[in-house]
């Protein structure tokens, strides 16, 4: 099933078992798909599939955890219980992470994939990886372990 179709079959799920924290989630989900898509309605050529979805949960993702960690260290814990709920909730549309085996695994044969051999060739290593592991893992610190192997 698609992802699209995944989200509207939860959206109605959570009207249906009046859940109104999941309902919430799920409609900002939606909503930031649709301002994605009408941003890019005016770039030609720019198209919105589900590998740029999945980008943006994993963006989401990340904002919802950095909030998490600004309301822990400010006393907040109520905002940072609903932040950690809302991540709970979008992590169910992403594809499994891998683990670290498997991250380390998959940054070799993009490195034998590209021919790298200098941190010149890291763009041509992350393109690789961002096509087959979007979502999959956190390429900021992936991008930290390809530029200790590459160095």
């Amino acid at each position: 099933m698609e992802l699209r179709d995944r989200l509207n079959q939860a959206l109605k799920e959570a009207m249906k078992a009046r859940d109104p924290a999941r309902l919430s989630t799920l409609r900002m989900i939606g909503a930031a798909i649709k301002d994605k898509e009408i941003e890019q309605r005016g770039t030609p050529g720019a198209t919105f599939g589900e590998a740029e979805m999945l980008q943006l949960l994993s963006k989401m993702i990340k904002q919802r955890q950095e909030s998490a960690r600004v309301y822990i260290e400010g006393g907040r814990q109520e905002l940072a219980d609903k932040e950690l709920a809302e991540i709970r909730v979008i992590e169910e549309f992403l594809p499994r992470q891998l683990t670290a085996d498997e991250v380390a695994l998959a940054i070799d044969a993009a490195i034998a994939e590209a021919g790298a051999t200098s941190l010149r060739d890291m763009g041509k290593v992350m393109a690789a990886l961002k096509a087959r592991h979007t979502g999959q893992m956190d390429f900021g610190a992936v991008g930290a372990l390809l530029k200790a192997r590459l160095a």
